[in-house]
């Protein structure tokens, strides 16, 4: 494919529904655990399992001058393969006990950013006071909440946007005060419906008066957790037997075949992306001109990522934000023309955490990626071996589940 031919790299040899599960193995959805700081023994809550090889730091010391992730540098062997050295550096440098950064009380969190007081909750960005959430944004004084966006006082909602007061809701938007809506847009107390557009005080799809309504809905006895288990039931008998469904769940999208795509363009065999363009076989995020990538967020033209941020002209980096034109990086940040490193943050020119003169990087980047080439290793991601927790704990087996036996044939731990 001409993209891959553009970033001089070779085709791949793996389907894109076993990439997707490849790079994906790579981010984890470990249990929360309680740990020690491996700099200063500060108690860390980490979803990191005990068993990673290298020390684990807790995010403001990992990003402080404590320590130099240049001690660890290594000077490249030709006469081994280069993702072994990789490999070997990776065990040994400090990683940050989370992902993400400027949070406030939300110890109990992961993959989170710029939110407060956020409890057991993961992927999450500019959220404030919600328990047991995932993959939300803007979203405020809210619980089980999932792959939601500007929500307020909500609960239990899945795949739903700009709404307030919403509750047991699926793919629904801009509505007040409802219950149990499926496919609902831009409607008002409104209770077990389906497929509404611009309605109010509707029940089971029927118009009532608003006192009518007000009525009726006392009638349910809606602090009962028995009754709400029976309503849900009854309304995904509803959402099966009565709703019409669309094809896929695109919004605003176009010439873009895939599903749960947001505001696209051109974007082919992408799922749960949004705001991009011309992207590729990407799962989970947003990004122009990407290929082969698992939650790229703010990315261009890179290719063969797993959660780079931010981040242009990049290949086969993993957990790194503000990057550029840089190869096989581990958990970095704003570092440019640097190749196989780990835990660097604001350098340039730097080989397996070594320092080089621009001269000296660019013709030993081209050795090494000829010696690549020779063996097979250009353009192919970390091994699985390399990935921080065993594929069950990882965002693979909740999108692409496997048994034991079917993930270590795979080639995971």
């Amino acid at each position: 494919m001409p993209f891959y031919e553009s970033m001089d790299l070779p085709l791949p040899a793996m389907c894109p529904h076993c990439r997707f599960k490849y790079l994906l193995a790579f981010w984890v959805f470990g249990r929360f655990r309680i740990a020690k700081s491996g700099l200063s023994g500060k108690t860390i809550i980490t979803v990191l399992p005990e068993s990673v090889p290298f020390p684990i730091y807790e995010r403001a010391e990992f990003v402080s001058d404590a320590w130099d992730p240049l001690t660890y540098g290594e000077d490249y062997d030709a006469s081994r393969p280069f993702m072994d050295q990789l490999v070997e550096l990776q065990s040994k440098v400090p990683h940050p006990h989370q992902v993400g950064f400027k949070n406030t009380n939300s110890d109990w969190a992961d993959d989170t950013w710029e939110s407060k007081d956020a409890y057991l909750t993961r992927s999450a960005l500019e959220v404030e006071f919600v328990n047991y959430g995932y993959r939300i944004l803007g979203c405020k004084n809210s619980v089980d909440v999932t792959m939601c966006w500007h929500l307020d006082k909500s609960y239990d909602c899945l795949y739903c946007f700009k709404s307030y007061n919403l509750k047991y809701s699926f793919n629904s938007r801009d509505c007040i005060d409802s219950l149990f809506l499926y496919d609902c847009r831009n409607c008002q107390n409104c209770f077990m419906c389906w497929n509404l557009r611009n309605q109010k005080y509707y029940i089971l799809n029927q118009p009532y008066s608003k006192e009518e309504y007000e009525k009726k809905i006392k009638e349910y006895n809606l602090k009962s957790r028995a009754e709400i288990e029976k309503l849900k039931k009854e309304f995904w008998q509803h959402v099966q037997n009565d709703a019409v469904h669309r094809q896929n769940y695109n919004v605003q999208t176009v010439n873009s075949p895939g599903n749960f795509l947001n505001n696209d363009k051109n974007c082919y065999q992408c799922y749960f992306i949004e705001d991009s363009e011309n992207c590729k076989y990407c799962f989970r995020g947003r990004g122009k001109e990407d290929i082969d990538m698992a939650a790229p967020f703010d990315t261009e033209k890179s290719a063969l990522g797993s959660m780079d941020q931010k981040g242009y002209g990049n290949i086969c980096n993993l957990y790194a934000n503000f990057c550029r034109y840089s190869a096989y990086l581990d958990n970095c940040e704003e570092c440019e023309y640097c190749f196989g490193c780990v835990g660097l943050r604001k350098k340039k020119y730097c080989i397996l955490n070594k320092q080089y003169s621009k001269e000296e990087y660019e013709s030993l980047v081209e050795k090494i990626k000829n010696d690549m080439k020779e063996r097979g290793e250009w353009g192919k991601f970390w091994p699985l071996s390399s990935a921080y927790a065993g594929y069950n704990l990882s965002l693979a087996q909740m999108q692409f589940p496997m048994v034991k036996d079917e993930a270590i044939k795979f080639g995971a731990k």
